[in-house]
């Protein structure tokens, strides 16, 4: 493993029409616009939120005629503009040596609803694999897409390993217990929500769980909540600029030899801690068989 691994999280501005094929050429650009600023301020991974090339407004693809939510209607999708610019993507990935994580569409075999994806894209500018959301809203999941496969994405950069989460999965606590599990250096969690609340849930998991954790948001909802990278230990290491509409970068190294108080003691001590806790650390300390112990109706 790397000493230092350098991660940009982005928050780029998603368009909500997957039939807008300017719109989806113009997200596309800002993407390898952003990117290309990842990679000059030293960046060996830059993440994007959820659906950084589409995430469909459900009034766009799924109203009925008497103005109701429908089943969506995907046929109007601009699905070739969509591969272009995700090729290119990929193919930027390759030039700037740069690992690149972003969302999109994953369309599947009609009648199939596509699945709501994180394309992970290594430094060769090669797919090494695809996150698809597990967990839907009720909206997403009556309406909109299929849910992916009920099992977690793991994948490695210079031997440092990261899990991928998507939106309201964040609500799920045992999928970030999980990767906790499979140890899982950084949660890399993008949405597509102006929601304050969903970054401390976030920030939350660095604590709970003692590892880092990217948290992308589109520009149109940065005032409240910008995306950022917090420490294990859950203190925020960069944000971008809490202003809507501004694309922008958070920029912050992974050091796994920190010493600052903070990350030492999560790393160091709380997450190995945590293990041995759940492992049976307490089995032989237990005064079992005391009548004292026992009794729990008095005093």
């Amino acid at each position: 493993m790397v000493a230092t691994l350098r991660l940009a999280v982005a928050q780029s501005t998603v368009p909500e029409d997957p039939a807008d094929r300017d719109a989806i050429r113009a997200a596309g650009a800002e993407v390898r616009t952003l990117m290309r600023r990842a990679a000059a301020e030293g960046a060996r991974l830059v993440q994007f939120p959820e659906g950084a090339l589409v995430y469909p407004d459900k009034r766009v693809v799924a109203t009925g005629p008497d103005g109701t939510l429908a089943p969506a209607d995907w046929s109007g999708a601009a699905w070739g503009v969509l591969r272009e610019e995700a090729e290119r993507i990929a193919a930027l990935a390759g030039e700037l040596r740069l690992w690149t994580v972003f969302g999109s569409l994953h369309p599947l075999t009609p009648p199939a609803r596509p699945h709501n994806s994180l394309y992970v894209v290594s430094d060769q500018g090669e797919i090494v694999t695809r996150y698809d959301k597990r967990f839907l809203s009720h909206t997403e999941l009556t309406y909109l897409y299929t849910p992916g496969r009920p099992a977690p994405t793991v994948f490695d950069v210079d031997g440092v390993r990261f899990g991928l989460a998507t939106c309201i999965e964040a609500n799920f606590p045992d999928l970030f217990a999980e990767y906790e599990r499979l140890d899982v250096d950084c949660v890399l969690l993008s949405v597509m929500v102006d929601d304050p609340a969903r970054a401390t849930v976030a920030q939350a998991y660095g604590t709970l769980y003692s590892y880092w954790l990217g948290y992308a948001v589109p520009a149109q909802y940065a005032a409240g909540a910008p995306s950022g990278v917090v420490a294990p230990g859950g203190r925020w290491l960069s944000r971008a600029p809490a202003r809507d509409h501004q694309p922008a970068l958070a920029v912050a190294d992974l050091d796994f030899g920190s010493t600052e108080p903070d990350i030492d003691m999560a790393v160091r001590l709380a997450r190995p801690w945590r293990r041995l806790a759940r492992e049976g650390l307490y089995d032989q300390h237990r005064a079992a068989g005391d009548a004292r112990s026992g009794n729990r109706t008095a005093f």
